[in-house]
């Protein structure tokens, strides 16, 4: 028995073909919602068993909920005559209608294909910190169409995935989070450079977020003991001696915080132990300076006796 046959009498023609439709569409998007919330549910309680990747269970999440919605348009123009002739009719013309609506989808169908590249080659998964398209921050979810990061400033940023696989991506949280920051700071010609690297490294030792050598080996078991904190001199400047300090952090989030309390408690170290961090010196000659003293040589050799 059809869904048509138990229509009440009095609907009927064209009233009851919009009733199935409509009954069809809320249907179809009854199920998908539950079938998106139960799936969601799955993955919560799965997720305290056993370790599931949430970037790919998200894009199979998608998968099926679009399933379903491309279920319910079947169920619509199958069991219509007018439209299962209209759909024929759009397949025999496959050809043609493939390529206008690739041309007009193309930058969607683009975005999905990334979407599911990214999802199945996973250069970054959901949690991972980023620094992509100029920007820093976490990645919140990865959809068929776009990747949403959440910034460093609380902005939520949606980047098409096609623009996503075309960009060098950093990814600060994939196999080891650790970060080798630095510091950059420099110091007058006239200062002790021996004095300065013991201050900037015994400032870096007490800070709570630069990492011991114990603790950094349990990632990074190539650094020798004594070099996990180190100050290298990296340019005699026009004005300043450049010292870069090199700090090991746990991850991406805290070294912008923790490469600015350094700067702070070096510079006040530095002014209790004499250690100067100078200005750009510029000596300025004005032109009308420069023509009086011309003017005044020539004077003076005119007024020379001849030998």
């Amino acid at each position: 028995m059809e869904i048509l046959d138990v229509i009440p009498s009095w609907l009927s023609g064209d009233v009851a073909v919009i009733f199935f439709a409509f009954f069809v569409v809320i249907l179809t998007f009854f199920t998908a919602r539950l079938t998106d919330r139960l799936l969601k549910a799955y993955f919560v309680l799965a997720s305290k068993k056993m370790n599931i990747d949430e970037t790919t269970y998200g894009l199979v999440r998608r998968i099926i909920v679009a399933v379903v919605y491309f279920a319910g348009l079947l169920v619509i123009i199958f069991h219509f005559e007018s439209l299962r002739d209209l759909s024929i009719a759009l397949f025999a013309g496959a050809g043609f209608a493939g390529i206008v609506v690739g041309m007009a989808a193309q930058n969607t169908l683009s975005n999905i294909i990334a979407g599911v590249a990214l999802a199945t080659f996973r250069p970054f998964r959901v949690g991972d910190l980023l620094t992509i398209h100029g920007e820093y921050g976490r990645v919140t979810d990865i959809t068929l169409g776009y990747t949403k990061i959440r910034t460093w400033d609380n902005r939520r940023l949606n980047i098409p995935n096609h623009v996503i696989s075309d960009e060098a991506i950093i990814n600060w949280s994939i196999d080891d989070p650790t970060v080798n920051w630095t510091v950059d700071i420099g110091i007058s010609y006239d200062s002790n450079i021996d004095l300065a690297r013991r201050i900037m490294i015994d400032e870096a030792s007490k800070h709570k977020n630069v990492m011991s050598y114990e603790n950094l080996q349990k990632h990074n078991s190539h650094e020798k003991k004594g070099e996990e904190v180190s100050v290298l001199l990296t340019e005699l400047g026009d004005f300043a001696v450049n010292l870069r300090l090199y700090v090991w952090v746990r991850d991406r989030s805290v070294c912008f915080t923790t490469g600015c309390d350094l700067k702070e408690a070096i510079k006040k170290r530095f002014d209790a132990e004499g250690i100067e961090i100078p200005f750009p010196y510029r000596t300025i000659v004005y032109k009308k300076d420069i023509e009086q003293s011309h003017k005044g040589d020539f004077e003076r050799s005119r007024e020379e006796p001849a030998a």
